[in-house]
């Protein structure tokens, strides 16, 4: 069982910055793919960005060049650094953990913290 708690939303400005941070119970985080999703009113869950066990990163084409996904496993963390922030990326951000398990993964989520970007 892994619990997540992300934390760091808020308000901003467009072209500010927020950093996202995402903590994890349990012994498997350090084996995990960590992965950032979002959500804004009306549309589908979408993956922002993914951080492998290795580090190895990936990212939504909307959000390259100006968001970085990182892991500090020493903390059990995962953070996300949104730079030049733009309305449409307001949204419920959600952190989920997948936990290797026999050839496929269990999928945990985070409960959400919210983004909104003002004009």
């Amino acid at each position: 069982q892994v619990r997540l708690v992300e934390s760091g939303g808020g308000l901003v400005q467009a072209g500010g910055s927020l950093r996202l941070s995402c903590e994890a119970s349990g012994r498997d985080f350090a084996i995990s793919t960590m992965n950032w999703y979002r959500q804004a009113p009306g549309k589908q869950r979408e993956l922002v960005a993914t951080i492998s066990s290795s580090g190895e990163t990936d990212y939504a084409d909307s959000v390259k060049g100006r968001f970085t996904i990182s892991r500090e496993n020493a903390k059990n963390a995962v953070y996300l650094q949104m730079n030049s922030l733009k309305p449409v990326d307001t949204a419920v951000y959600y952190c989920r953990a997948d936990v290797p398990h026999y050839g496929g993964s269990y999928h945990y989520w985070g409960q959400g913290t919210q983004v909104t970007v003002s004009d």
